[in-house]
Formats: C-alpha cells, sequence, structure tokens
C-alpha cells in the first residue's frame, strides 16, 4: 500500500466562486472558456502544492447537473463546499451539503468572497449551522476558511487544510496491482477517437497497456494530463485522458486492466450481450406500460430525442427534462446519446414524432437535408437552462 493523494471535489451553490478558486489553484482561466461562465462538465486536475499532491474534481453547479454531481461525490475524499459570504447558504449549497454526508465524506467549508462590502461572516456561520453544519471554534468539527478567490487570499490556507484532513484519514491504494480506475468524463473527438477521462483508484497504468471499460476493450495509445502532456505512467489518484478503447464508455464506468488483449475481447462482448438483452427488456417495458397510461388517462407526451458531447451531459439533460413532466403532459425521452445529430436520429424523430434536442453538438449536412424534407424540429443549445427553458 502506498500514501495516495486527496480526491477533492469542489461544490456549492452557482456563481458562489467553485471554479474562480480552483483559477487561483491552478492559475489558469478556465472560466473564461466556459459557455455562460458555468463549468459544463465534471474536470479533473491534480496539483502540487508543498511537495503534496491533490486532485480536484470540480463538479458543475447547476442544478440540471445534480446527476453528475452526485457521482462526483462519491469518487471523493474531500468536498469543499464553497460558500459566498454575501449571499451566505442557498438551495444548492444544501443540496451538495446533503451529497458530502450521503457520501460519508469529509467536509471542509471554503466562505467565499469576503472581499466583498457585503460579506457577512456571522450570518454565513449561523445559517450553516440551522442546516447542521457546525464550524470548528463554534460548537464543531467542520474545518473551515474564509477565502477570496478573486484576491487570492485564505487559498493557501484552504489547501494546507485540505492536506491536513487528508493525513487524518491516512489514505493509502494497493500499488502493485492491476489499474483499476473510474471514467470521470467520456467523448468522441472526429480527430482524436474516443477520449476518456479516468480517475485511477488503484494500482497503475502504462502506455500500452490492455484494458477494458464497460462494454468496450482497447489498448491505452496514449494518456495526457490536464494540460495536454503526454504522461506514459499513472498512478493512484492520477487523472489522464486515455486515448485507446473501441468505443465511448458512460461515465461512472469501471476501467481495468488485464491480462491481455483476448480477455480483454472477450470480458467485452460478454458485456456487450448482457447490455444488449437488458436494453431489449427495458425497451419493451417502458413502451407498453407508456402505451398503457396514455390509453388510460389520454395523457399527452412530448417526445424529445438527446444528443450532446459527453455522457455526463446527456445524462444530466435527460435528468431534468424527465422532471419537467406534469399530470397532462410527459416528456419521453425515446434516444439518448453522445455525437452529433446523424440521419438515423431525423429517421427516428420523423417515425415517432419527436423533437431532437443537441446540446454542443454539430447536426450533419445529410441530417440537415432530410430534417428539412421531414419537417423534423431540430434545436442546438450550448447552456444546458437554456434548452430547459425552452421545454
Amino acid at each position: 500500500m502506498v500514501t495516495r493523494a486527496p480526491i477533492v471535489t469542489i461544490m456549492g451553490h452557482v456563481d458562489h466562486g467553485k471554479t474562480a478558486i480552483l483559477d487561483q489553484i491552478r492559475q489558469t482561466n478556465v472560466v473564461a472558456g466556459e459557455s455562460g461562465g458555468i463549468t459544463q462538465h465534471i474536470g479533473a486536475y491534480q496539483i502540487s502544492y508543498n511537495g503534496h499532491k491533490i486532485t480536484f474534481l470540480d463538479t458543475p453547479g447547476h442544478e440540471a447537473f445534480a446527476a453528475m454531481r452526485a457521482r462526483g461525490a462519491n469518487i471523493t475524499d474531500t468536498a469543499v463546499i464553497v460558500v459566498a459570504a454575501n449571499e451566505s447558504v442557498k438551495k444548492q449549497t444544501l443540496e451538495a451539503i446533503d451529497h458530502a454526508k450521503a457520501a460519508g465524506v469529509q467536509m471542509i467549508v471554503a466562505i467565499n468572497k469576503m472581499d466583498l462590502p457585503d460579506a457577512n461572516l456571522d450570518r454565513t456561520i449561523n445559517d450553516l449551522m440551522t442546516h447542521g453544519v457546525y464550524l470548528e471554534n463554534y460548537g464543531g468539527d467542520t474545518l473551515w476558511c474564509e477565502t477570496s478567490a478573486k484576491t487570492g487570499e485564505g487559498i493557501n490556507e484552504l489547501l494546507e487544510t485540505i492536506i491536513l484532513s487528508s493525513e487524518m484519514m491516512e489514505l493509502t491504494a494497493p500499488v502493485d496491482v492491476f489499474g483499476r480506475g473510474i471514467v470521470i468524463e467520456s467523448q468522441k473527438d472526429s480527430r482524436k477517437g474516443v477520449m476518456v477521462t479516468v480517475l485511477l483508484q488503484e494500482g497503475t497504468l502504462e502506455k500500452g497497456d490492455n484494458i477494458v471499460c464497460g462494454a468496450n476493450s482497447g489498448r491505452v495509445r496514449r494518456m495526457e494530463n490536464e494540460r495536454e502532456m503526454e504522461i506514459a505512467k499513472m498512478g493512484p489518484s492520477d487523472v489522464a485522458v486515455i486515448y485507446g478503447l473501441s468505443g465511448v464508455p458512460k461515465a461512472g464506468d469501471i476501467l481495468n486492466k488485464v491480462e491481455d488483449e483476448k480477455t480483454a475481447r472477450q470480458i467485452s462482448s460478454e458485456r456487450q450481450n448482457i447490455r444488449k438483452e437488458r436494453e431489449k427488456f427495458q425497451q419493451k417495458t417502458n413502451l407498453d406500460n407508456l402505451f398503457q397510461r396514455i390509453k388510460e388517462e389520454n395523457m399527452n407526451e412530448v417526445k424529445l430525442i438527446v444528443k450532446a458531447d459527453t455522457d455526463g451531459s446527456v445524462g444530466a439533460l435527460c435528468d431534468s427534462f424527465q422532471k419537467l413532466s406534469t399530470d397532462e403532459v410527459v416528456v419521453n425521452i425515446i434516444r439518448s446519446g453522445v455525437g452529433g445529430i446523424n440521419e438515423a436520429d431525423v429517421n427516428l424523430a420523423s417515425a415517432s414524432d419527436a423533437l431532437i434536442i443537441g446540446f454542443h453538438v454539430r447536426t450533419n449536412n445529410a441530417a440537415k437535408k432530410l430534417a428539412e424534407e421531414e419537417n423534423v424540429g431540430i434545436q442546438i443549445f450550448q447552456i444546458i437552462y437554456e434548452a430547459i427553458d425552452v421545454i
């Protein structure tokens, strides 16, 4: 067993400064490159501070990403809950606290925006107490610090607090076993192929290793860190983008190193069969049930086909759309997937009278032409809550 770096998720309400704190830590600017200024994907980065490594997961703050955030919290050792001192505790702050408690992770509170004239520390501490979070020196043992992402004040204290709490947890992982990691994000790039962001939980992974991930297999062709620099080997708590899988795995899938290519193929084909059987069964029940309910209750439904650039976004969008269902109208997602909008999507939409929603994706020319002929509606969005508003 070796000592491993702590895995830290930054959570909190939208606009309370989660990404800005990470920017201060990483001294690079993510916010400027984000559509609408919110974090659209779970990003993962590793930093080194005073000789200690820390791995950060930056989970999106908007509530549409609750599904992704729940997943982000379960692979974490420490959750940093960011609360803005001028706005105090908000709805998503409470969600974040609930996720952290449910996942049983260590909580650290960062009271941010302390540089603002309307920052009110006492009110924020009282509000946290009201919701069962008792800070150190205020009758509790939750570690906390005051920060300002804008001026950089308190950021070093935050990093020291994270290192202190991880030393108390004595985090270790086996290193001389086959590498095993979890998929944080996955996407298919037209030039580079399948790109999978993996957080390694135990063992090591090297270039050339045979891997299985969900129902996909392959060989590690290349590994890159968050700055797109190639790395040769990763160990526990390391994060890298891995190239070489045969297909796009789902976020949350487990990636395993295996003995040889034959084993990898065998496992992936078995899993594909299981998945197909399951989908056949699930589809049947869903369609039958829906038909039954529509007959009995004269229920109207909005049929949607959802395509997005990454698996996490697909899940988050589908969850959000399904929550919009009312007694009169049901939102029915008949297909969802990663990648651009193609003819197959348009044909399905035409046959089932559905609307196509795209998020950060393009429609290929053949599909555009077919959509015009068949009179199929395609809407493309860059910001997740605009898509929700339209629906």
